[in-house]
């Protein structure tokens, strides 16, 4: 059996303890993921430094080498890429697994829809019950022939030979990941791809299709481009991921006399909305050293320990910080009076239900939380001790293991296998840094 498969790991927290001292959380898993799809398309060497080693981004440097791609490492986050061009791939011996990877799967099902051959892409039993008729359905408008199972869902078998054609995308939706697999798509398209969005979303692939020279063209929520354009490899430095960020971000903010530092955090305006909303609730993050990198906007992050208070989150905000929910339910948590979250219905097709899932284990824990269809109902208060289940998703197990600095007893959370695919060495990162926890 995998070890994503497995839920034999389980985190035990014991209660109380403070985040202090300097540490630098792993790549950021967006970028890791882009930089291999897009250095592999790229005419020269792409050479990545900070690229996180989990299995979401592995999973995704694993098809492209098994689509005739040399990639060099990875060894300390670097990883050497010699792209074949936009029409280099080779048609893969057989299914392309992606693990967890909803990321690689709905992107590369873009990427895969204009090469010439046939391609069928598979995942483990949570990503094979995650939607993906939001992205087959403007795939399927552009031109491309893409089969699921009745329900939607993978695994997708996807048609070469197709010929595409541009479309103009109103997302209903807003989801990075729609709009990331459209473009790609477009790449291969004839004529003009436009991809306009509800709200704005993490623009990561348009970064780097600008950062390797392939022209496009944004304008606000809108962005387009042209097919048959070059791509040319560059050097990638992968900042720290803010999603992994925050849940030191929570945790020094609600355990009493926490003072840390978070280095080198991708900083980019479409991923800030957790400093935003924490910010709102009363943390106390100093934004220090800004600067760019490779295109992309980093800083270091100092985070002291603050009361918080619930807040209504300001709907704007919500597609800015979708993945740091999990986490942000627990400042609520330990945040004095109300928080409320509505807008979030996305939530709800995640690894997990996050939504119903985090609402469950709050509860366990005593805390007064209300599911929502699109949200979530908090008030804040005491919270207690228990056992919660994670349900193989990676944010969820890593909130809970941060809910135990203010709990009155210990917590045990299982099905944390996952927490691999995004955030490896994190017991040990959070263990240095003062979280009270063991894995078994």
């Amino acid at each position: 059996m995998s070890a994503t498969n497995s839920k034999t790991v389980r985190f035990s927290v014991a209660p109380g303890g403070q985040l202090r001292g300097r540490l630098r959380v792993p790549g950021d898993k967006s970028i890791s993921h882009r930089s291999i799809m897009l250095g592999s398309l790229a005419e020269g060497e792409t050479r990545v430094s900070g690229f996180l080693e989990g299995e979401d981004s592995l999973a995704t440097l694993a098809a492209f080498k098994a689509m005739g791609v040399t990639i060099e490492g990875p060894e300390h986050g670097q990883v050497c890429i010699r792209g074949v061009g936009l029409h280099g791939l080779q048609a893969p011996s057989q299914a392309l697994y992606l693990g967890n990877s909803g990321t690689s799967m709905r992107l590369m099902t873009g990427l895969l829809a204009g090469q010439a051959f046939d391609a069928t892409l598979t995942g483990d039993a949570s990503l094979s019950g995650r939607p993906m008729k939001r992205i087959v359905e403007p795939l399927t408008r552009m031109g491309a022939h893409i089969g699921t199972t009745d329900r939607g869902t993978a695994p997708l078998e996807i048609q070469g030979g197709a010929t595409l054609t541009g479309i103009d995308y109103a997302m209903p939706v807003a989801s990075a990941q729609v709009k990331s697999s459209v473009l790609l798509a477009g790449l291969y398209a004839g004529g003009r791809t436009c991809v306009t969005e509800p709200a704005p979303t993490r623009d990561h692939t348009e970064r780097m299709l600008d950062g390797m020279g392939y022209p496009v063209q944004r304008d606000g929520n809108r962005v387009c481009l042209e097919g048959g354009h070059t791509l040319h490899g560059i050097a990638i430095d992968v900042p720290a991921d803010i999603s992994s960020a925050a849940f030191f971000l929570v945790g020094a903010s609600i355990a009493p006399g926490s003072e840390l530092v978070l280095e080198h955090v991708g900083m980019n305006p479409t991923r800030t909305g957790v400093i935003d909303i924490l910010t709102q609730m009363g943390a106390s993050i100093g934004i220090e050293n800004r600067r760019e990198v490779g295109g992309e906007p980093v800083a270091d992050l100092h985070v002291r320990a603050a009361p918080l208070h619930g807040i209504d989150i300001p709907p704007e905000l919500v597609p800015l910080a979708i993945d740091e929910f999990p986490v942000l339910f627990v400042a609520a948590a330990c945040a004095e009076g109300r928080t409320v979250l509505t807008g979030a219905e996305e939530l709800r097709v995640k690894e997990s239900d996050r939504i119903q899932v985090m609402a469950d284990g709050l509860a366990t824990l005593g805390v007064n939380a209300q599911a929502t269809p699109d949200g979530m109902i908090i008030e804040g208060g005491t919270m207690g001790a228990g056992r919660v289940d994670s349900h193989g998703d990676h944010r969820i197990a890593m909130a809970f293991a941060m809910a135990a600095l203010r709990a009155q007893g210990p917590i045990g959370i299982d099905d944390c296998a996952n927490v691999n695919t995004s955030f490896p060495g994190f017991v040990d990162l959070a263990a240095r840094a003062g979280l009270h926890i063991d894995s078994d």
